[in-house]
């Protein structure tokens, strides 16, 4: 069987099946990996998010984490890696009106519970409508929600509140 081939696209999950060992390689580094170890986090975040999230998630330079990973499995590194994404809004907006904030949701306990918050938070900032504006707290950079939003084109600001917490503010 061909393993599998680690690109800025390969999941969490599938690079952990294919390459268990790989797993200390992730937890060292960068902090937030840890998490990994969550079985449940494991079979729900991890499915979804892709090594180039994870290394937003991580603060690490796509490219690093993707050669040092290719490099503890005997692959070829790369100068050429293509980036996903990664262009999230960390300065306040102008559309920023705190008075606006409609809902909270906190998605910790859901991510503590193994469930996939993506859905129920695209759906809460679709029923708000207008100028109000859904605000997520999360434990890390939720790098799977902010992607998927971005690709419904839907308006965020992501602000940095500690090491574990994060506000992401989300409007139609």
């Amino acid at each position: 069987m061909e393993k599998l081939i680690i690109t800025p696209k390969t999941k969490i999950f599938d690079l952990l099946e294919a390459y268990p060992q790989l797993e200390d390689v992730l937890i060292a580094a960068a902090p937030p990996f840890k998490k990994l170890r969550n079985p449940v986090l494991r079979k729900t975040v991890a499915k979804i998010t892709s090594l180039s999230q994870a290394a937003t998630i991580g603060g690490l330079k796509v490219e690093e984490l993707i050669n040092k990973l290719r490099s503890e499995v005997g692959q070829t590194a790369s100068n050429d890696i293509a980036v996903e994404n990664g262009n999230y809004v960390t300065e306040k907006p102008d559309w920023f009106i705190a008075d606006d904030v409609a809902e909270t949701i906190d998605i910790r306990e859901m991510l503590n519970a193994g469930e996939q918050p993506v859905h129920e938070v695209l759906s809460a900032v679709k029923k708000l409508g207008g100028n109000k504006i859904l605000k997520v707290i999360a434990p890390f950079i939720p790098a799977p929600l902010i992607d998927k939003a971005l690709s419904l084109e839907y308006k965020h600001w992501l602000d940095k509140k500690g090491e574990e917490e994060y506000w992401v503010y989300f409007k139609e």
